[in-house]
C-alpha cells in the first residue's frame, strides 16, 4: 500500500482518492496519536482548528474532518475560508493544539489535500505522520456524552491574522503612493490580500477575486501569471502579487510587466535583512534548484546560501536547525521566521513592497541585484534513477559538462522523489547552450539508464 502522506500533507483528486471517509478516519486517527503522543496541551479538552480553501470539495471534505476530530473529544473552531499560512500563525497565536488546512495549493479545483499543524503552527514530522496511518483502522475506545467534541465557528481569527500580516511590517512602514496588482487566483487569501494592503495604505487593484468553488488557480494565480503582467501594465501599477490557491507562496510582476521569481524575491529580502541586521549569521536557505545567478548575487554581497534539497519542508528544516531567518525556493515560497513557521505568500509580498516604499526604488531596480542564468530542465522518464549518481558513463558526462561550463554554468542531476525518471537540469550563459548540454546528457542517461 503506498504511503498516505505525500510531501505535504495527504493530496489527491477529491471524492476518488480523497474521500470523506479517509477524511474522517485520518483526522480521527491523528486526533488519537497526538493525544498519545502528549502532543496536546494539559488542563483541557483538546483544541483544533480547521480552515480550507475555497474548492467545492473543501465543503464535505472540512464536515468529515471536523466530525472525526470532535468524535474523538476534540473542540473544533471553524475558520472557513484562510490562507494555509494563516491557520499555521493561528495554531500558535490560539494555543490550539492541532491545526488542519484542507487545500490543494496550486492544483486545479478537483484535488483537495489535508494538511496537519502541531502545537506552535508546526508540520508533523514523518514519524508522527506514519504513526497516523499505522492508527486509521484500528479499534478505539469512542468518547461519549459530555467527552465528545463541541464545534464552533470562527470569531474574528482571520482578522487576527491580517493584523499580525500588518504589524510585522512595523510602525513605520506605509504603502501609500504604491499601486498594487493582486491575483488571488481565485483562492484562500480574495480577501486576506487585498484587506491587508489596503490596511498599509495601498491602491490595490483585485484580479482573479471571485472564487465560485470550481474556479481556483484556473488560468490565474502563481502557476498562470500572464493575466497579472497584463493588468499591472494596464493599471500603471509599481507591482503585481500572484498567489496561488492556498497563499502559501508568491511570485511578482515587475511595472514593465516582467516576472520577478522566488530567487529575486528571496535576494530583495536577504539584502534588506542583512542591512537592518534581522539575517541571521548573514544566510540564506535555498534549494539545489535556485538559480546560479541567486548564488553569484549572494556571494558578491556577502551573504552564505545553505543548498537543501527540493522542497520546503527541506528549507525549514535547515533554518530550524540553524536558527537562520530567512529561506526560500524559486516557486516563490518564502519562509520569514520571525513571522512564519511556514511559506507565507502575503507575508511575503507585504515586505517586498514596503522594501520598494522604504528604498525608493523600483521593483525592476530592486530585482536586478539576480542576472537569472536560463536555466533548462529535461526530464528522463523509464530509468533506473537510483544508478544516477553511480554510473560511471553518466558520472564521466556530468564531469565534461560542468568542466565546460566552468564557473559561468551549473549541472544537476536529480532522481524523481515518486516517479522513475531523472532530472537532468542545465544552467548556462545561454539558453542554447545549456539546451544543447541538457538534451547531451539526457541521451547518456537514457542509453545507461534504461529501465
Amino acid at each position: 500500500m503506498p504511503r498516505l502522506f505525500g510531501t505535504d500533507g495527504v493530496r489527491g483528486t477529491a471524492n476518488k482518492d480523497l474521500t470523506p471517509e479517509v477524511a474522517l478516519q485520518v483526522s480521527s486517527a491523528a486526533a488519537r496519536v497526538l493525544a498519545e503522543a502528549g502532543a496536546f496541551g494539559s488542563g483541557r479538552r483538546p483544541r483544533a482548528l480547521v480552515g480550507r480553501d475555497p474548492r467545492a470539495s473543501g465543503e464535505f471534505l472540512e464536515a468529515a474532518v471536523i466530525a472525526g476530530l470532535a468524535s474523538s473529544g476534540v473542540d473544533v473552531v471553524r475558520l472557513g475560508i484562510v490562507p494555509t499560512p494563516g491557520v499555521a500563525f493561528l495554531v500558535g497565536e490560539l494555543e490550539a493544539d492541532l491545526g488542519v488546512m484542507l487545500s490543494a495549493s496550486h492544483n486545479p479545483a478537483p484535488d483537495n489535500g489535508i494538511k496537519f499543524f502541531a502545537r506552535g503552527g508546526v508540520k508533523l514530522d514523518d514519524d508522527l505522520e506514519d504513526a497516523i496511518e499505522a492508527a486509521i483502522g484500528q479499534a478505539w475506545d469512542r468518547p461519549t456524552g459530555g467527552g465528545v467534541g463541541r464545534v464552533n465557528p470562527d470569531l474574528g481569527a482571520r482578522e487576527a491574522y491580517v493584523a499580525h500580516l500588518v504589524s510585522s511590517l512595523g510602525q513605520d512602514a506605509s504603502l501609500e503612493g504604491l499601486t498594487v496588482v493582486i491575483d488571488a487566483a481565485h483562492g484562500a487569501a480574495y480577501r486576506t490580500a487585498p484587506d491587508a494592503f489596503a490596511a498599509q495604505g495601498a491602491r490595490v487593484v483585485l484580479l482573479h477575486a471571485e472564487p465560485n468553488g470550481h474556479n481556483i488557480n484556473l488560468a490565474a494565480g502563481s502557476t498562470h501569471p500572464e493575466a497579472l503582467q497584463a493588468a499591472v501594465v494596464q493599471h500603471g501599477a509599481d507591482l503585481g502579487i500572484a498567489l496561488d490557491g492556498d497563499a502559501d507562496r508568491c511570485l511578482a510582476v515587475d511595472a514593465a510587466g516582467a516576472l520577478v521569481d522566488g530567487d529575486q524575491i528571496l535576494a530583495i529580502l536577504a539584502l534588506a535583512m542583512k542591512a537592518n541586521r534581522t539575517l541571521h549569521s548573514d544566510t540564506v536557505v535555498t534549494t539545489v534548484m535556485s538559480n546560479l545567478g541567486f548564488m553569484q548575487a549572494m556571494r558578491r554581497h556577502g551573504i552564505a546560501v545553505d543548498t537543501t534539497k527540493v522542497g520546503d519542508r527541506y528549507v525549514l528544516e535547515a533554518m530550524n536547525a540553524n536558527g537562520f531567518t530567512l529561506g526560500g525556493e524559486q516557486s516563490g515560497h518564502v519562509i520569514m521566521s520571525e513571522f512564519a513557521t511556514t511559506g507565507d505568500g502575503v507575508l511575503t509580498a507585504l515586505h517586498l513592497a514596503a522594501e520598494m516604499a522604504r528604498s525608493g526604488r523600483s521593483l525592476a531596480d530592486l530585482a536586478g541585484v539576480v542576472t537569472r542564468f536560463p536555466q533548462v530542465l529535461v526530464n528522463v522518464p523509464g530509468v533506473h534513477k537510483s544508478r544516477a549518481g553511480i554510473d560511471p558513463e553518466v558520472n564521466a558526462a556530468v564531469t565534461a559538462a560542468a568542466r565546460e561550463l566552468g564557473d559561468d554554468g551549473r549541472v544537476l542531476l536529480r532522481p524523481s522523489g515518486t516517479e522513475p525518471l531523472v532530472r537532468v537540469m542545465v544552467e548556462a550563459p545561454t539558453i542554447e547552450q545549456a539546451s544543447a548540454i541538457a538534451e547531451r546528457l539526457a541521451s547518456v542517461v537514457q542509453d545507461r539508464l534504461s529501465l
